[in-house]
């Protein structure tokens, strides 16, 4: 399994990503940094974790020309090495069991649309003065605590199948290499803002893909920042929405083209 983490220029909520990587019961084979323009301090940050990681740790950048988060994860996959791939953000922090979930949770035929859990602004300051990567259902500070209610002999009833995209966001999110290789990986002309996991998820369906929603397990827990400019968002609905009504599977402009 290969841990694909994108992040842009915050290197304190990347660090604490990376420690809840690093604590993972079951660590993954491998973790790429899809880093899109991000400046020094990043660049430093992961060097310094590098050297210690307990895994292979690659940093795989673009020059910052925009929101290009498409792109960059086209590029991290491109250089993946295992046969399946989990994404997740650089603002969320895993729970300590969110690698072995996922591998449970894998199956042929399916993606993974995960959930998470959100921090409050004063608890995500504390969480990055303190590098606190430790949090569960009870902690103070968190919203949307169904999503981080972990419970493995109660997994079964979290587990729902759909042939839908909706709901779909690339911050917990697994599939398989081969899969995102059919649908020519994400759309790069999708820049901005707004529904390119969707996207993605929309000609996995059309590909006939089932997505496989999991409360109960893969829990992350999301750091609070600004929202990003939402311009746009109604240009990719309008991509969104084409791809549903005309079933298109494989984009035009993804990974093939990098």
């Amino acid at each position: 399994m290969s841990l694909v983490v994108s992040t842009y220029n915050w290197p304190q909520a990347l660090e604490l990503v990376l420690l809840g990587v690093a604590a993972q019961k079951k660590l993954p084979a491998e973790v790429l940094i899809a880093d899109d323009g991000s400046g020094a301090a990043t660049k430093e940050l992961i060097r310094s974790f590098q050297h210690k990681f307990p895994v292979p740790l690659q940093h795989i950048w673009q020059p910052d020309e925009g929101f290009q988060l498409a792109r960059i994860r086209n590029k991290a996959i491109a250089a993946a090495q295992a046969d399946y791939i989990v994404q997740i953000d650089g603002d969320s922090i895993p729970e300590k069991h969110f690698i072995m979930d996922h591998a449970r949770v894998a199956e042929t035929g399916c993606f993974v649309r995960g959930t998470r859990g959100l921090l409050t602004p004063g608890a995500s300051q504390r969480a990055i003065a303190q590098k606190k990567i430790a949090f569960h259902f009870y902690s103070s500070g968190v919203k949307h605590r169904n999503n981080v209610l972990r419970s493995p002999l109660l997994l079964p009833l979290g587990i729902k199948k759909e042939t839908n995209s909706f709901r779909v966001k690339g911050s917990n999110m697994g599939f398989w290499r081969k899969d995102f290789i059919r649908v020519n990986g994400y759309n790069n002309a999708m820049e901005g803002w707004g529904h390119e996991d969707e996207e993605l998820a929309a000609r996995f369906i059309n590909a006939g893909l089932r997505k496989k929603k999991v409360k109960l397990a893969a829990v992350q827990y999301h750091l609070h920042h600004k929202t990003a400019s939402q311009e746009q968002e109604p240009l990719h609905c309008l991509v969104l929405e084409n791809v549903r009504t005309q079933l298109i599977i494989a984009c035009t402009n993804g990974m093939a083209q990098l």
